[in-house]
């Protein structure tokens, strides 16, 4: 049974290899048919490949439930179960599945179930214009013989482009160029190489290299190209022969010439570079052996020199023919004739002898003055042993004939050590041999100094600033000057001279160094009594008579924060502080008081800022920038207790802008009355009426301006006309006295005016802060305050005064305000007024107190400033208008009189 059960085993397993022979058959049978579809590269995933359902007669259900699959590059493919297409699973890029070949596709086998069917697909893959021609190298190297021929052909490098068929590199393009061309061939398998050819013959020495563009162009649409540069070098060839700069050369030698003279030195040149443009000097071919006994010629510089002893008796003239040879292969040469001349001399030389000599001496000594003595002789009789004697030219000597063969020699001519400290003097002996023979004898004539030269400072002027507040001794310039004489007529020693600075001597603000001139301070400076000063220097050597120079040093002291802020307004006592009212009914934002601060500072430093502190700080604010004091709440009637509250109190501080900051603070005490805000005090009435007396100094103040305009107008014509007249001159139109031209002020190597802006942000200031003026001068300076809200002038004249006296006009109602209230600046610098001053401190009034409109705030104390006020301005109105007329008068008419006179200052 067992053998019976093995049996059967093999007959089992051959019916089922037939029956999966069977099947595989009927599939290989029904998979005989092939689809094919084609698709571009690059597309997106979900593109459509072809529509496999409807190929197989199956509808996309059916397809489903078939089980339809992929069984070969799935990982490119896929198929869309709801439409049943062949769609695109992964980007696909031809040039990296198949390279350059031509034909590029993909097979798929499809398998179907129930029945099981297997059906072949094949995708061609379709090329796009997706890559441009690209050269190896953005640049590409050439060499190329000038020697090579027209029409020889170079090969160059070829460009690459992965893409196929149109796509695929099409031609190259070449840059215009004269010499060259470029030839594009094509190989067996269809790819394109480019040459290039040689149009004309080159000449290296002409042109010695080339920079030409080779483009590859494709064929797609659009178009895409690649370039390479190529750098093409010529190479040179020996195409040059030597040249010669004289093709004879004629030269003279003395006979008996030493071994190692100089005859002659040979130039030739070769065009050519490298080893075909390196020249050797040689003798020629068939120089007699003589010829070389007697001469030699160096093969690198040429220089022909004697090697014997050269006989005018034997030979007179040496015709000697020399060869230049390049280093090229082959070589090439060129010949050049020299004609030798030999001149005969006499046998014997003058012998020249110094008998004594006199050095140094001084070089103020006078002409004719005796130097050396001089002795000559020749050996030789008759002609060949007269003597002339010379001194080398351009020397202020001479000699003169004593008796015999004596010479002395003599000063001829004005003697500078400085500029000349010694002399090589060269006396030439020659006889009337033919040829003459001559020897030399030379020695040193040195100069003794004298003191002929005054010291000299290095700049025409010094400027320079100091920091106020400095301590005593800190240096503030180190002046320099040399003087071109020795010893101790070029010893200096450096001064002060005597001068007075505010009254005082300036030895007591300054000390110099009389060694090395450095300049030191004395005592502190306060920029706030002095911005600036000058100091004479002095310099004078040792010598006898001493000599000396002046300059000047122009200090300018820059201002430092050390003033702390001051209140100006509202007057206060330092024991009670600040006293001020407001009515119980003021609303919020009811104006208090305007508190105004000072600060004696300059610039930044005296920006002031305000802020407010203390346990009633909270029902009021101030403006940081303009000490305006509100009301931020309803004035309570009663505090905390219950009881009614009449008065508040706080602390004002004002600080200022400088490095440290400094401030102060002002106790306030604000009482509440019970009047209304609307009501007008009695104390107010007067300054009503004296509002309406205002009216009178504005009347006047127009008629002077009038004035002023009409004068104005009659010298503008008068300049005019003056000016046509001399149209050939025009300087007219430029400065005298204190004005200056154009040019003057770009060459001023000093700082007599400061300007200074803030350029932290918008500009709000400016400040001109003057040096010392010099003596009779004018200077009229305009300003002008940004942060006013009206246009405030100042025209400050300042006739023959220093800049510490300066005298100010402003014609503003602020500035009315401020004589009333005797309010000056803390020195007589001159400076911003108090409503011109940058920042919180020179912060413009409000309307409500420049003009005196609208509610006062505190109306016993301002009133009776008010009235003084008035008092004041009625009483002045005929001298303010009288000097405003005058002044600005006098200033056109001095300007009237310089145009008049043909003077430089008309239009300034």
């Amino acid at each position: 049974m067992e053998l019976r059960q093995r049996s059967r085993y093999p007959e089992w397993r051959a019916l089922w290899l037939v029956l999966w022979l069977v099947l595989t058959l009927s599939c290989l049978s029904s998979a005989s048919e092939e689809f094919r579809y084609s698709v571009q590269e690059e597309q997106k995933p979900g593109s459509f490949v072809g529509d496999i359902a409807k190929d197989l007669g199956l509808t996309p259900q059916r397809l489903t439930e078939r089980k339809v699959r992929i069984i070969s590059d799935s990982e490119y493919f896929e198929i869309n179960a709801a439409s049943g297409a062949l769609v695109i699973r992964e980007i696909i890029d031809r040039e990296r599945m198949c390279e350059s070949s031509a034909a590029c596709y993909l097979h798929l086998q499809i398998v179907l179930q129930d029945p099981l069917e297997i059906h072949r697909v094949r995708v061609d893959i379709l090329d796009v214009n997706d890559n441009a021609p690209q050269f190896p190298a953005r640049n590409s190297s050439l060499e190329i013989s000038e020697a090579a021929a027209p029409g020889t052909r170079f090969r160059l490098e070829s460009a690459r482009d992965p893409d196929v068929g149109v796509n695929s590199l099409r031609t190259y393009q070449l840059a215009p160029s004269d010499c060259f061309s470029l030839r594009v061939e094509t190989k067996s398998d269809g790819s394109k190489f480019p040459e290039l050819v040689l149009e004309k013959a080159l000449d290296r020495e002409t042109q010695d290299s080339f920079r030409l563009l080779l483009t590859a162009v494709d064929g797609g649409q659009p178009e895409k190209s690649g370039t390479t540069l190529l750098l093409i070098k010529i190479l040179d060839v020996n195409d040059n022969a030597p040249v010669f700069d004289q093709s004879v050369k004629r030269v003279s030698l003395l006979e008996n010439s030493p071994v190692g003279t100089i005859v002659a030195k040979l130039n030739a040149t070769d065009a050519d570079s490298g080893m075909n443009g390196e020249v050797t000097f040689l003798f020629g071919k068939y120089t007699p052996n003589r010829i070389h006994n007697l001469f030699s010629v160096d093969s690198k510089t040429g220089e022909i020199r004697v090697t014997g002893e050269v006989d005018y008796e034997q030979t007179s003239v040496y015709d000697i023919t020399f060869e230049a040879r390049d280093g090229g292969t082959p070589a090439m040469e060129g010949s050049c004739n020299v004609k030798v001349e030999i001149t005969d001399v006499n046998d014997n030389t003058p012998e020249v002898t110094l008998t004594s000599l006199s050095s140094p001496i001084s070089e103020d000594a006078k002409t004719g003055t005796v130097i050396a003595l001089i002795s000559a002789k020749d050996l030789d009789s008759d002609k060949n042993g007269q003597l002339t004697l010379k001194v080398s030219p351009g020397l202020p000597f001479k000699l003169k004939s004593a008796f015999g063969e004596h010479y002395t020699l003599v000063t001829d001519g004005r003697l500078d050590r400085e500029t000349v400290p010694e002399y090589t003097v060269v006396v030439t002996a020659t006889d009337a041999g033919t040829p003459p023979l001559s020897s030399q004898k030379t020695f040193v004539v040195s100069l003794s100094d004298v003191n002929d030269n005054a010291p000299l400072f290095s700049q025409s002027s010094y400027s320079v600033d100091i920091p106020e507040n400095n301590s005593p001794g800190t240096p503030i310039v180190a002046v320099s000057a040399s003087d071109p004489d020795l010893g101790d007529n070029a010893r200096l020693t450096y001064s002060i001279l005597a001068s007075t600075i505010h009254g005082s001597p300036v030895s007591s603000y300054v000390y110099i160094n009389p060694e090395n001139g450095n300049i030191f301070t004395m005592r502190s400076i306060d920029y706030e009594q002095m911005n600036a000063f000058k100091i004479e220097v002095q310099v004078h050597d040792a010598g006898t008579p001493p000599h000396s120079s002046n300059v000047t040093v122009h200090v300018f002291v820059i201002d430092q924060n050390d003033n702390s802020p001051v209140i100006l307004y509202p007057a206060h006592s330092d024991d009670s502080g600040l006293q001020l009212t407001v009515p119980r009914s003021a609303p919020v934002g009811h104006l208090v008081n305007k508190i105004v601060g000072f600060d004696p500072d300059s610039g930044h430093n005296a920006w002031l800022f305000y802020s407010i502190t203390g346990d009633d700080a909270a029902f009021f604010r101030i403006g940081a920038n303009t000490g305006e004091l509100r009301t931020t709440r309803k004035l309570a009637d009663e505090d905390q207790d219950g009881r009614e509250r009449s008065a508040y109190s706080f602390v004002v501080v004002v600080q200022d802008n400088g490095q440290p900051s400094k401030s102060t603070s002002v106790p306030i005490t604000v009482s509440v009355e019970e009047k209304s805000i609307d009501a007008v005090p009695d104390s107010h009435k007067p300054f009503s009426r004296k509002v309406s007396g205002m009216t009178d100094v504005t009347l006047y103040l127009i008629i002077s301006l009038g004035c002023v305009t009409l004068v104005f107008l009659v010298t503008t014509v008068v300049v005019v006309v003056r000016c046509l007249k001399n149209k050939d001159d025009l300087t007219c139109c430029y400065s005298r006295k204190g004005f200056r031209s154009r040019h003057a002020y770009q060459q001023r190597p000093h700082k007599d005016l400061h300007l200074q802006l803030n350029t932290d942000g918008p500009i709000r200031y400016m400040e001109v802060v003057g040096g010392p003026q010099e003596p009779n001068t004018r200077t009229y300076r305009p300003c002008y305050s940004t942060l006013s809200s009206r246009s405030d002038f100042v025209f400050v004249k300042t006739p023959m005064l220093s800049h510490n006296n300066t005298l100010n006009m402003t014609l503003t109602r602020k500035h009315l305000m401020n004589s009333a209230n005797e309010q000056k600046p803390p020195n007589t610098d001159w400076r911003f007024t108090q409503n011109q001053r940058p920042g919180p401190s020179g912060a413009a009034a409000t309307p409500e107190v420049a003009v005196g409109t609208g509610p006062w705030p505190n109306p016993p104390t301002e009133a009776e400033q008010l009235q003084a006020l008035m008092a004041a301005a009625n009483g002045e109105k005929h001298t303010l208008t009288q000097s405003l007329s005058l002044s600005l008068s006098l200033s056109l008419s001095d300007l009237f009189s310089d145009c008049w006179r043909g003077e430089s200052s008309c239009t300034h």
